[in-house]
């Protein structure tokens, strides 16, 4: 009968003679019961007691660990994957495909104690309790019709599972049964995503199907943002939609991990990593429309956290006239983006639609006769005529790196991404500086406090002055619901608070909230927009290093507006709603 722990049969499993004389063979790795007792795992005592249990039933050493308690399945499963060069697997209930499990038939996985987890391709990944064994691979090869991936998993651990995984009522979760999504392929580099009925979801698999489902619904509510969490007894799946987080499902606790890995099937990461952050990309086709994955994961004290931005560029419109931007301020931002050099900033938080603006402004410049490069960190969406260029730690590129090799391919127009530290500043504006239009985006609260900003990175205010055109600061803001906005008077308290000026008897707006804003009050969202332009006033205060609020009053006195006040403006207007003007703009 075969062993119940299946390891590949090799010297490094032998019982024990190099364990009372280690010398003897000096250039051989260490052997299991070595590194369990070196590990602080088991005792000399215990290992000996395990070494006498594998003589007495002629199992392996791994199996007599495992069924005497001695070692859990966490402890024995990485050092099994490392002695033998695999990787590893803890099968568990939501990892498996239920469609793709019958490839093999019962009899076969009970005998091999192979068990078929999913399928991408034409290649199935099978957890085996022998992942050596070359002649099983051959046969489940030969009977899927798929090449096989093996992967190291306990033999209790895969006996247990067969018998789960093959019951009759082992089919979708209840959690998902509303909705079809009845087919996801990974064949290509674009993944399908079939929308079209609701009756064959029963039939498909609870873990693809829970995938497929939340981005379908992500994409059709214009989230964002796809947040997948762990928590103490579910997990939470949370959509981003009009800059709000808001919670649509709460599967089972037991389907995280399964629901991790399928993400990651489907953005071609590491499914046993889960120690460090990983970040991929997944390319989906539904309904007609094509649409990026940005996938990042994150490990927590519960599990990995995986978060997924959502990139439509149907939703996208990289064209300045509707951006929202009042029409002095777009006057003003045309004329610094006709400047042939100098140095031109987008500031804001993260998911203020900075990129949105750079690649509007990029649009508006682009030609024939203009050499543009962008460095970016990751490349969200491709332009055509542009050189774009991704950074990244994987790739030893960052962003001062690619700005010096940017600068020996002749370009007229540079776009960063990000200026992140101040190697990146300093080149960044050297290259302002010696007959080039830089575009770039920096984290600061608004427009006059870029520049104090860029003085603690270190840039000197005379290069500062002499290569800065402007900078635009801006917030995205929801607007009211057309369907449930109702008008009021706001209490004194909050426009003292928001420091507004006008007729205090005049009726805001605001939504009451209502089924089509999922009682939020808001649908959509608009932009908010400050431009100071790098007048000589504002020059000469930079070269004094005055402060952000010197500057201010210098933006000020030449008729700039702030973040704030083009808030009050919308609210005005009934656009938005003054509470949503004291929760994203700055109050001064």
């Amino acid at each position: 009968p075969a062993p119940a722990i299946a390891i590949a049969p090799a010297p490094a499993i032998a019982p024990a003679p190099s364990l009372e004389n280690p010398a003897a063979a000096p250039h051989r790795p260490p052997r299991l019961g070595e590194r369990l007792v070196s590990a602080g795992i088991v005792t000399e005592s215990e290992l000996q007691t395990a070494l006498a249990e594998q003589d007495r039933r002629g199992v392996r050493l791994g199996e007599a660990l495992h069924e005497l308690g001695l070692v859990d399945e966490e402890q024995l499963l990485p050092l099994l994957a490392e002695q033998l060069g695999v990787e590893s697997v803890r099968v568990r209930e939501g990892l498996v495909d239920p469609d793709v499990v019958q490839l093999l038939p019962r009899s076969m996985a009970s005998e091999l104690a192979a068990l078929v987890l999913f399928r991408v391709g034409d290649e199935v990944t099978v957890a085996m309790a022998d992942p050596g064994d070359l002649d099983a691979a051959d046969r489940i090869s030969r009977t899927t019709g798929c090449r096989v991936r093996p992967l190291l998993a306990l033999r209790t651990n895969l006996e247990r599972m067969i018998t789960r995984c093959y019951e009759e009522n082992f089919s979708v979760d209840e959690v998902t049964a509303a909705v079809d999504v009845d087919a996801m392929e990974i064949d290509t580099e674009t993944i399908e995503i079939d929308a079209r009925g609701i009756e064959a979801m029963a039939e498909g698999s609870p873990v693809i199907n829970l995938v497929n489902y939340a981005i379908i619904q992500a994409i059709r509510q214009g989230a964002s943002d796809i947040h997948i969490e762990p928590g103490q007894k579910h997990t939470s799946v949370r959509f981003r939609v009009d800059g709000v987080l808001r919670e649509v499902l709460r599967p089972r606790r037991d389907l995280h991990a399964a629901i991790v890995s399928r993400v990651k099937v489907m953005a071609k990461l590491d499914i046993s990593e889960h120690r460090i952050p990983q970040d991929g990309r997944i390319h989906v086709r539904i309904e007609q429309r094509e649409i990026d994955l940005r996938v990042s994961t994150l490990p927590t004290v519960l599990g990995q956290k995986v978060v997924l931005r959502v990139l439509d560029r149907q939703n996208l419109t990289f064209d300045l006239n509707c951006l929202g931007i009042p029409s002095d301020s777009l006057t003003t931002l045309r004329r610094m983006l006709g400047r042939p050099n100098g140095l031109v900033l987008v500031t804001g938080p993260t998911g203020s639609g900075k990129t949105t603006t750079l690649y509007s402004a990029i649009e508006l410049i682009k030609g024939v006769h203009q050499n543009i490069v962008t460095v970016e960190d990751p490349v969200e969406y491709q332009l055509s005529m542009i050189n774009q260029v991704p950074v990244g730690r994987d790739s030893g590129m960052t962003f001062a790196t690619a700005l010096r090799s940017i600068l020996r391919q002749d370009p007229d127009v540079i776009l960063v991404g990000e200026i992140r530290d101040t190697e990146t500043a300093e080149v960044a504006i050297q290259a302002a500086l010696t007959g080039h239009l830089v575009l770039s985006t920096l984290h600061t609260g608004d427009a006059a406090s870029t520049i104090t900003r860029l003085h603690d990175m270190g840039v000197a205010p005379f290069k500062l002055a002499s290569a800065l055109v402007g900078v635009v600061a801006q917030r995205l803001m929801r607007k009211i619901c057309p369907s449930c906005k109702t008008s009021y008077y706001p209490p004194d308290s909050l426009l003292a608070e928001l420091q507004y000026q006008g007729d205090h008897r005049h009726a805001f707006s605001r939504g009451t909230g209502c089924a089509k804003c999922f009682d939020s009050g808001h649908q959509g969202r608009t932009g908010i927009y400050e431009v100071l332009q790098a007048t000589p006033a504002v020059k000469s205060a930079i070269l004094d290093a005055k402060s952000a609020e010197a500057i201010r009053q210098v933006h000020r006195k030449q008729g700039g507006s702030s973040l704030l006040r083009e808030g009050l403006r919308l609210a005005e207007s009934g656009v938005t709603s003054l509470e949503e003007v004291s929760r994203v703009a700055m109050v001064e």
